[in-house]
């Protein structure tokens, strides 16, 4: 399981919150086609992947991704597989507030 939480500081820089944005459709759709590839590259059970959108606080939790397989390694890899094809490819955006302005991260598709 991977729980992703609002952190505190980036690059040293105190963050305030985060917001997330997304194209509905299409990040369900993406999600889905991962969750596919997923299943097809490991001998995983069951999968569940979940990211909010909206203003987040520090401490919040954004992104949980949960894989069953009767061997970790293959849920492990699996998991780490869905988290970082998912920054790459969902549309879901995400913007850090800090106290002396914001910044968008991460702008993909």
């Amino acid at each position: 399981m991977f729980i992703g939480i609002v952190r505190n500081a980036t690059k040293g820089k105190t963050v305030l919150r985060l917001e997330f944005e997304a194209y509905e459709n299409m990040a369900i759709a993406e999600l889905e086609k991962i969750a596919t590839q997923a299943f097809e590259k490991w001998p995983v059970q069951r999968l569940l992947i979940h990211h909010r959108v909206g203003i987040l606080s520090v401490g919040e939790i954004p992104v949980i991704i949960a894989v069953s397989a009767a061997h970790r390694d293959s849920a492990f890899d699996a998991c780490r597989y869905v988290i970082d094809t998912l920054k790459q490819t969902v549309p879901i955006w995400k913007k850090e507030v800090f106290e002396d302005g914001e910044v968008w991260v991460a702008a993909h598709p």
